[in-house]
Order: C-alpha cells, then structure tokens, then sequence
C-alpha cells in the first residue's frame, strides 16, 4: 500500500522531472535535475541516466543513503497556483537494469523509498498549508 494520497498519486503519475539532492562525503549538498517513474504500487520512485553509475549523485549515494527528491510545478501563473511533493528518504542502489529506463540509459538505477513526504498545492488549496507526514517503515 502506497503511503501516498490518490490524488499525490495522479499528479506523480503526469510528471517526469524531478530535484534530487544529495550529500557528498564532505557534508555538501549537490542538487540536480533527473528523469523518473513512480511505482503506484510500491510507492517508491525509480531514477535512472545516461552514465548514473559515474555521476556525483550516484557516488554520493554509495558512501550516504540519505536523499531528498522534490517533484513540482505551475498549475497556473495567472492565477499562482504552485503544487508539488517532497520526499525524504533513503536511496537503494542497483547496478543492473537501468537500461529499461530508455535507449543509451546505464545499467546503474536508483530507488527512493520515502521516509517523510510534505506535498502542497495537490489534495488541499495552494496556501493552505502543506499536508506532512512520516512513513512508517514497511510501507
């Protein structure tokens, strides 16, 4: 069972571009643009890239699981309307079948198993606070 709302789950389903920050060995933070796909049913996201295995990211995450991953957007500029979800969490890493994300993809892919998800703008008003919680393990 996802740990997201029907309609978090509708919004994340039209989306393809996400933030995904890291933290380097160092303690610095590295923020990038990624693809991704979420699985509904797992309620996890999956990121996958051309050479993943020798990005920051990917060697960040081998030394430090921890992530955060902001997927956002404009409904409307006239009038503002912002929407979006953040999650923080933990990465898994894989070093096979990264390639099923596309073409010219490496084999190396992420997943993102959310720990605390905040999401505004999708299942209340832009404005009117966000919607916060943690995750319990497991689901």
């Amino acid at each position: 069972m996802s740990a997201f709302t029907e309609k978090e789950i509708a919004y994340l389903q039209t989306q393809r571009l996400g933030r995904m920050a890291t933290v380097s060995p160092a303690g610095k933070p590295h923020v990038v643009p990624v693809g991704f796909r979420f699985d509904a049913d797992r309620g996890v996201f999956e990121v996958g890239g051309h050479s993943l295995a020798q990005s920051k990211k990917f060697k960040d995450l081998q030394q430090n699981p921890a992530i955060a991953f902001v997927v956002d957007d404009l409904a409307s500029v006239t009038p503002w309307v912002p929407r979006g979800i953040e999650v923080r969490g933990r990465a898994e890493l894989f070093e096979e079948g990264g390639e099923r994300f596309g073409a010219g993809w490496d084999k190396a892919w992420i997943r993102i198993h959310p720990e605390r998800i905040v999401a505004w703008g999708i299942d209340a008003p832009p404005f009117s606070g966000a919607n916060k919680r943690s995750v319990p393990p497991g689901a």
